[in-house]
């Protein structure tokens, strides 16, 4: 395999997670007894622009299709993240009833909906129906496909340029990453802004984040990658922030070149911290294989130790991040007796791979589990918050990454 940006052949592993489902391939009651199909879960590191990449198996249609089921309004703290950066981005960039706003990988609407609600014009791009159709419901205009450099010269030939792009959480899940970006300088205005929100690679090997690699995600980032893919594709980089979304993100904000936007000091520091830390060296990329079966291995003996004691486990929140972990691990109904999700999207289906079965949240109170396993850690405070309740039958709340650990 060659490197999705520079085309280097591919030589060294990063991380081997045996092999799953897509992880977001939840399973119906009637297909329980069909066969799923299972994909090897293999990352490589490039050490020519140190992009790091998932080997493809898995066609990129198959993972987002009608039947895909995350939808961005059910954490009410990422709605607030939305929220807080649209208040940001309409004044530092002076967004108006003159602007035009879009979002790539728009979801549900989580986000445009406060752009609307400022009279600021918008529009979404989703390929996903569910979705779609949601952010439909919320007056958003969607176009129902995937992005990429001809849709862009399509929505150029129709005056449709953008003032602002938004691309949250979607630049690791495109498999043509030049084109990708490439469609964003050929939409965007002469002055136009893109901004990209993305898990960052150093946060990823730092805290142990194993479980966010699944087969969606073909690209794991770093600013010195990112700016290097940037600049191939008519862009450049002026500002980057560090958020703790996700277990530690970066927002990027580019431009045309040529463009107006001064370039932040911020740039320089992150990449230098990212080379103190050596992202651009091969030996920083070599013991992450370890970890992750030291984790996989706690999180086992954990569960099985529980089981012998005659303990009932559950788990909340049928996240992808989840299925990588369960998947690894070998974890099955034996061992983890549900999962509680709020989507409804997710609800009565089966974790792909795990079959453990997804439920509502009064099962806890039915079954009155004496553990309950956070999957989607990065949600853990606003989740733990949910269930405090438990508590009055003393049971005990935890998470697994980046070590076994109990929330009081």
């Amino acid at each position: 395999m060659k490197c999705r940006h520079c085309k280097k052949n591919l030589v060294n592993t990063f991380i081997d997670l045996g092999s799953s489902p897509p992880s977001n391939s939840y399973i119906s009651k009637e297909d329980l007894d069909k066969n799923e199909k299972w994909y090897p879960l293999k990352v490589m590191v490039c050490d020519n622009c140190w992009l790091v990449q998932t080997v493809d198996f898995v066609d990129h249609d198959e993972m987002f299709s009608k039947e895909y089921a995350y939808f961005s309004s059910f954490s009410s703290s990422w709605l607030q993240h939305s929220y807080n950066y649209v208040e940001t981005v309409t004044k530092r960039f002076d967004l108006n009833s003159r602007s035009r706003v879009v979002e790539v990988a728009a979801n549900d609407g989580y986000l445009l909906q406060y752009i609307k609600k400022k009279k600021i014009p918008c529009y979404g791009i989703e390929p996903t129906k569910g979705t779609a159709r949601e952010a439909r419901k919320k007056g958003i205009k969607i176009e129902e496909y995937f992005f990429n450099s001809k849709r862009s010269k399509n929505l150029v030939s129709q005056n449709r340029q953008a003032d602002l792009i938004i691309a949250n959480n979607v630049l690791a899940h495109v498999p043509n990453i030049n084109d990708f970006v490439k469609a964003f300088s050929i939409l965007l205005k002469p002055e136009g802004v893109a901004t990209f929100e993305f898990q960052h690679l150093l946060n990823l090997i730092e805290k142990k984040q194993f479980d966010t690699i699944y087969h969606e995600h073909y690209s794991y980032l770093s600013l010195i990658t990112v700016k290097q893919i940037f600049e191939h594709n008519n862009l450049d980089i002026f500002d980057v922030e560090e958020l703790n979304t996700h277990g530690g993100s970066l927002r990027v904000y580019a431009k045309k070149k040529n463009s107006r936007h001064k370039i932040s000091k911020n740039v320089q520091m992150i990449l230098n911290k990212e080379k103190r830390k050596k992202l651009n060296k091969l030996s920083y990329y070599k013991n992450f294989q370890f970890q992750a079966e030291m984790i996989k291995n706690e999180l086992l003996s954990f569960l099985i130790k529980a089981k012998l004691k005659g303990k009932k486990v559950a788990a909340y929140g049928a996240a992808a991040k989840g299925n990588t972990i369960l998947n690894f691990a070998g974890v099955r109904s034996d061992l983890i007796k549900f999962v509680v999700d709020l989507n409804p999207a997710k609800k009565n289906k089966y974790m792909p791979g795990s079959r453990i079965p997804i439920v509502d949240k009064s099962k806890l109170d039915h079954e009155k589990p004496d553990y309950i396993i956070i999957l989607p850690w990065n949600l853990a405070h606003e989740i733990s918050k949910q269930l405090n309740y438990v508590k009055k039958w003393n049971c005990k709340l935890l998470i697994s990454i980046p070590l076994l650990k109990f929330i009081k």
